[in-house]
This record gives structure tokens, C-alpha cells and sequence, in this order.
């Protein structure tokens, strides 16, 4: 193994080993990446949350007065709680040529590999500047990373090309689907069961939205529009929790259910949100209202993370392509940070990063060092091609 590697591995043990679950804060870990890129006399910026409990930070080597590259990666995992591991998920481990421990795969890797090869960068002379960015709460909505696309504004010249480093086995991925979560809360009007007629069922009411959300899911399988680049060709609908009333015989006033929309980059999704919204006010409030005027829906976003779609002509496309050794390139389903600096800054966005996808987020998440080491070329490639 390579002193590169080894440095790599080193890095990602550190990585791991920070318990950055999206719930909790992840300065400690911010502190360290900091100390560590400063080392090589590298350009930093934090940006924070509204509570200053967690943090951004974007690196910078080279050139800043020119568009550079962005290599882009989350620094918050997923909880373990109720999982069945059979190693200290927060301390790495390595077995039959796999590293496991909880952001192994999602997306630790990534970042150690940028980490690792940033002093090569910094002692390069570059004709573009290298642009690390590790972000807070991808995996609660994308929502960190916004501060700091927003505090780009500050830097001399805006990147021209973003790489986000999620889990694709190494093959490019020009696009994924856009999300909206809501929370939907419908306000009944209570009353005992025998004299139901008389009162408003907020869980009748909700069944009813929900079985619209269901024939509007059921209509885009079948009519579309379709993109046969995703795994699940068009844009899907799903409800996925619900709670309401206090007792069978007692007409319930309360119900909230949340419901997501992934919707293929043709498909606009608040446009979706805006015709189930008027379903409602159409079909379903009149009757609410005309036994209790107080009764109805509310709606809250719990969070909305826009599309990525680069053309595959993009010369980003070809670069990435080039670097990684694809012949090929993809789309996925799930969501990124990739859609915010594209919409943000109009930005050349390609997915492409080491692992597997479907080890995220379960127990015994691992990685293959092999993977570790085809990103470990690309950014060695990536470099060659920077240098001046």
C-alpha cells in the first residue's frame, strides 16, 4: 500500500471516529479539518447555522482570481441507534479488504481522499484553484451547504465545476431528482361517534388527500413523463407517517401525516405540491368548513432540495469521465447537495464518488478499500490536469 494510501486511511479512521450524527454538532470535527488544511497554507471559511452549533467550511489552494474545481462532501451521518453492529460503528475497522464504521461509505471516503491529497495540491503550481467544501445536515435535507454556496460570494471567482463525492462506485452520475418533504396537518371538528355526522374526521380527511397522492403516484408510473436514465424511471409520491385520534369512539379532530415527492428533473415539484393543494381547497375544505368554519388543512415544508441536471455535452462531463476511466454515466434517485450549486450559481455539477449507495446508512456500513483506491487516482488525475 501507498504512503498516499496509507495517509488516505489515516485521515479516515480520524474522520469516522468524529460521532457527527446530523443531530449533533460537528465543530469538532470542523476544528480538525481546519487545523489540518491550514497546515499547508490553505485558504479556509466557515459558515455556521443559525445556532452556531454546527459548521461549514470551504478550503482553498491555488489561484482564487480564476473559476476553479469544487470537490464537495458532507461531513453529518446518519444515527446507529437500534442498529445491530458487530464493531464500534465510530471507531474504523478493516476485515476482508472492506473498512467499516458509520460514514465509511457515506461520505467519509470521499473527503479523506481530498484531505489526503490536499498538500500535493498546495505544493502544485496550479492554473486553476482546488476548492474542498465539507458540509453540515446533508442527510436532513441538504440544508448546511447553503451557507456556504451563499458565502461564495466572497471568493474572486466563482467555480466553474462542482464534483459531489456521493457514493456512485466511482461512475459519473449527471443528475438526481429533486424532493419535497410536507407535513400535513388537518383540523377536524370533535364529537362523540354516534353523532359522527355531526362532526369533522380529520383522519377520513387525510385519508382522503392521501389516496389523491396515491392516484397522482399511480398516474406518473403509468403516463409519466419518464427519464429511463433513474432506476425508478419517474417521479414517485409517498406517505410515509401518520397519527391522529384519541379513541374509537370519539370523532377525531387531529391528524398529521408527511409525504415526500422525488420528482425526475422534467417534473416540477412545487408544481405538484401547488395542484395538491388546490385539490384540497377544491374538494375537501367546502365540506369541512360548512359544518365548523375553524376546520380545514395547514401545511408546513419540512425541507425541499432542488434537482441536478447537467448535459451530458458539458465539458464537465468529459472531464469527470475522463478522470474516473467510465464509459459510461448515470443518474440516481437519491438527493445531493449537487442541485443547490447548480440552481445557486448555475454551476457544472457531476456526482461521482467511491462506495456503494446501498451500504449507506445500514449497520456494518463499509467501503472497499479497492473503491478508496480508484478515487485515490481520480484525484491524482484531477490534479495532472490542474497543474499549470
Amino acid at each position: 500500500m501507498s504512503s498516499d494510501s496509507l495517509e488516505t486511511l489515516e485521515i479516515l479512521k480520524t474522520l469516522v471516529a468524529f460521532p457527527t450524527v446530523s443531530r449533533e454538532s460537528n465543530l469538532a470535527l470542523i476544528d480538525w479539518i481546519e487545523a489540518y488544511a491550514q497546515r499547508f497554507g490553505a485558504t479556509t471559511r466557515r459558515t455556521f447555522n443559525a445556532e452556531g452549533t454546527k459548521g461549514n467550511i470551504l478550503i482553498t489552494v491555488g489561484p482564487a482570481e480564476v473559476p476553479g474545481v469544487v470537490l464537495s462532501g458532507h461531513t453529518d451521518v446518519v444515527p446507529v441507534d437500534g442498529q445491530d453492529w458487530s464493531s464500534d460503528p465510530f471507531a474504523m475497522t478493516a476485515r476482508d479488504g472492506r473498512l467499516y464504521g458509520r460514514g465509511c461509505c457515506d461520505m467519509k471516503a470521499f473527503l479523506a481522499v481530498a484531505l489526503a491529497w490536499l498538500p500535493k495540491f498546495a505544493a502544485a503550481q496550479l492554473k486553476k484553484p482546488l476548492h474542498i467544501a465539507c458540509s453540515h445536515d446533508e442527510e436532513v435535507g441538504c440544508v448546511g451547504v447553503q451557507s456556504l454556496i451563499e458565502d461564495m460570494k466572497h471568493l474572486p471567482a466563482i467555480p466553474e465545476v462542482c464534483i459531489v463525492g456521493e457514493p456512485t462506485l466511482m461512475r459519473p452520475m449527471l443528475a438526481h431528482k429533486g424532493k419535497v418533504n410536507v407535513r400535513v396537518r388537518v383540523k377536524g371538528w370533535e364529537c362523540h361517534s354516534s353523532l359522527a355526522p355531526t362532526g369533522v374526521n380529520a383522519i377520513e380527511y387525510a385519508a382522503e388527500l392521501i389516496a389523491f397522492l396515491k392516484g397522482m403516484a399511480r398516474k406518473r408510473s403509468k403516463e409519466g413523463p419518464f427519464d429511463t436514465m433513474f432506476d425508478i424511471a419517474h417521479t414517485t409520491i409517498h406517505t410515509g407517517l401518520i397519527e391522529g385520534g384519541t379513541a374509537l369512539n370519539i370523532v377525531p379532530q387531529d391528524c398529521t401525516f408527511d409525504f415526500e415527492i422525488r420528482a425526475i428533473p422534467v417534473d416540477d415539484r412545487m408544481a405538484m405540491l401547488d395542484e395538491i393543494k388546490d385539490y384540497v381547497a377544491r374538494e375537501l375544505e367546502p365540506g369541512m368548513k360548512a359544518i365548523h368554519p375553524s376546520c380545514g388543512f395547514s401545511w408546513e415544508i419540512l425541507s425541499s432540495v432542488p434537482g441536478s441536471d447537467t448535459d451530458p455535452n458539458d465539458p464537465a462531463v468529459h472531464m469527470v469521465s475522463q478522470l474516473s476511466g467510465a464509459n459510461s454515466y448515470g443518474k440516481v434517485a437519491f438527493g445531493t447537495e449537487a442541485g443547490r450549486f447548480q440552481t445557486r450559481w448555475n454551476m457544472s455539477t457531476v456526482i461521482c464518488g467511491p462506495g456503494d449507495i446501498d451500504q449507506a446508512h445500514k449497520p456494518d456500513e463499509f467501503i472497499e478499500i479497492s473503491q478508496v483506491h480508484a478515487c485515490e487516482d481520480f484525484v491524482g488525475r484531477l490534479l495532472e490536469r490542474m497543474r499549470a
